[in-house]
């Protein structure tokens, strides 16, 4: 029997891997390393995020993103934005470098299995573990808004279900959003050839300011501190602790992890997107309708004027909603059982990031509303990383303690079947 199994294979899973495996646990990491960022992000994205603040964490030295351009004869600056194709090779070179094995597998099952768990794979193995741990990412999450729920593929999808936008070229293309993902997605469409339009429900768009200069005098840097996600002592607060982000109260943490930071374009972006793509702003989506060539959207905007725009393809950059209902692969004992953190469909985490079912641990999305935004972000993989090994080492630890069914909490909403 395993001590551990890492479920999932991208900056969080290697990121725990690399961790458990120093520590000297017993370990399977099974998945596909960073698939989802070599397969469902456009073909000539680019990282929003510092350098400084992208690197999956090991405890040794040697394995940052800094270090792997630097063996690679790459430039990390600050200010300087990278591929997320360089992000993805780095990736893959820090689980060759920190991570004994990944098996690339697709887990389908996770159950219990008396005191732990069993583990079934693709290829029909079953594995037997006391914890495993859900790194899953963001794709099983991804949020679509309801009038395009009933189109079929040809006609609507989620911008992560694209890498290459070339099939687009000499198309009308709706792109619903505006954060970077529908900005950036917009504005690589017009770049092969493709006629998108950005709907969106805010007023106006907003634009990062490029980052101020690492090095700067005391007095500025003390009012206006830098973070790994921005400056400012709002952004350091929730971007570097978040532990005291878990102590807050459950309603607080839900709007935090929604809404926090809001929807915005890099300012290395503007000046691409602004000339090539048009924007209706203020407008939802009230229906969409089929045609013989396309997809009819009829739009409301704020002022309660309704229009129509028809598009060849509609394309949803409009995010991801962390729902462990939506996990299959987990028994419906556990899914339905889990106590959930406020009104939202996110497990309740300990300070280890164990969830109220025991031995069962997750990790990245699906923990931002229990620990705050920096969940959301690869910046947030090194605390996670070094909480969850302890968690995992308690629990591991802790022979006196019974292993229960547990209840849900009276005040927590239950995850949906």
């Amino acid at each position: 029997m395993y001590d551990l199994v890492v479920v999932g294979a991208g900056p969080y899973g290697l990121s725990i891997a690399a961790h458990a495996a120093a520590a000297g646990l017993r370990l399977r990491v099974l998945g596909r390393p960073m698939a989802s960022w070599r397969a469902h992000m456009p073909d000539g994205m680019l990282l929003k995020s510092e350098p400084r603040s992208t690197a999956l964490s090991a405890p040794a030295d040697g394995h940052t993103l800094t270090d792997y351009c630097a063996a690679h004869d790459l430039t990390a600056e600050h200010g300087v934005p990278l591929p997320v194709s360089t992000f993805a090779a780095y990736g893959s070179w820090f689980g060759e470098r920190a991570v004994p094995q990944i098996d690339k597998v697709t887990v389908t099952a996770v159950r219990p299995d008396g005191d732990g768990f069993q583990v079934t794979t693709d290829t029909g193995e079953q594995i037997a573990a006391r914890t495993v741990v859900l790194a899953l990412g963001a794709l099983p999450f991804v949020n679509r808004p309801w009038p395009l729920l009933e189109l079929p593929p040809e006609l609507a999808s989620h911008s992560s279900d694209h890498h290459d936008l070339r099939r687009f070229h000499g198309q009308d293309v709706a792109v619903i959003g505006s954060g970077q993902s529908a900005l950036e997605t917009a504005t690589l469409l017009a770049e092969q050839g493709a006629r998108p339009r950005l709907v969106a429900r805010a007023d106006r768009l907003r634009w990062d300011c490029a980052p101020p200069p690492l090095e700067r005098g005391r007095l500025r840097a003390l009012r206006d501190p830098h973070s790994a996600l921005g400056t400012g002592w709002p952004t350091w607060l929730w971007s570097e602790l978040p532990g005291a982000v878990r102590r807050l109260p459950p309603a607080t943490r839900v709007h935090l992890a929604a809404h926090t930071p809001g929807p915005a374009g890099a300012w290395w972006l503007r000046e691409r997107f602004e000339p090539a793509v048009p924007v209706l702003l203020g407008h939802r989506i009230r229906a969409a309708t089929p045609l013989d060539d396309g997809v009819r959207l009829r739009l409301t905007h704020t002022d309660g004027d309704c229009e129509t725009l028809d598009a060849q393809h509609v394309v949803a950059a409009t995010g991801f909603t962390p729902d462990v209902g939506r996990l299959r692969l987990l028994h419906p004992q556990v899914r339905t059982t889990l106590r959930t953190v406020g009104g939202s469909r996110a497990p309740e985490l300990s300070a280890g990031f164990e969830s109220s079912w025991p031995g069962l641990f997750f990790a990245g999305l699906l923990t931002a509303p229990s620990f705050g935004p920096s969940m959301r972000f690869v910046h947030g993989a090194a605390f996670t990383a070094a909480r969850l090994l302890r968690g995992v080492q308690r629990r591991l630890g802790d022979r006196r303690r019974a292993t229960t069914i547990p209840r849900p909490a009276r005040d927590s909403t239950p995850a949906a079947h």
